[in-house]
């Protein structure tokens, strides 16, 4: 059976949870949900437990207790929702948010065009509004 455990310390390790959780039981494997850029911890993860009777008196027993300082939320797991592929690339690059990466237009975000706000060729700041 497969656990989620929510409200995870930073810290907290994989080895960590697998002594907490193998007090009720074989644990065969914890995964801590980590963020793709910095590798920090999301603050959950899961641990699969081969048996549905010591995986739900491992949450019986630990949801609501509390791991380095956090009180834990521990319960089944859900299936994964299936999500549609997502449209439109992975908007990287100098351009920023909507509209490329030139210098006029471009919105309010990213790259160089710093100006942000409205849009416009750039120098409209200099002239007053369009």
């Amino acid at each position: 059976m497969n656990i989620y455990v929510g409200n995870l310390s930073f810290k907290a390790t994989e080895d960590d949870l697998r002594q907490v959780f193998s007090a009720y039981g074989q644990v065969a494997s914890v995964a801590i949900i980590k963020d793709q850029v910095t590798s920090r911890s999301r603050g959950f993860a899961f641990v699969e437990m081969p048996t549905a009777s010591e995986a739900n008196a491992a949450i019986a027993g630990l949801n609501g207790k509390e791991l380095q300082g956090r009180v834990l939320t521990i319960n089944e797991a859900r299936p994964r929702a299936e999500r549609p592929p997502r449209a439109g690339g992975d908007r990287g690059g100098f351009g920023g948010g909507s509209g490329g990466g030139e210098r006029r237009g471009g919105g309010g975000r990213g790259g160089f065009n710093r100006g942000g706000g409205s849009g416009g060729f750039g120098n409209d700041r200099q002239r007053g509004s369009w």
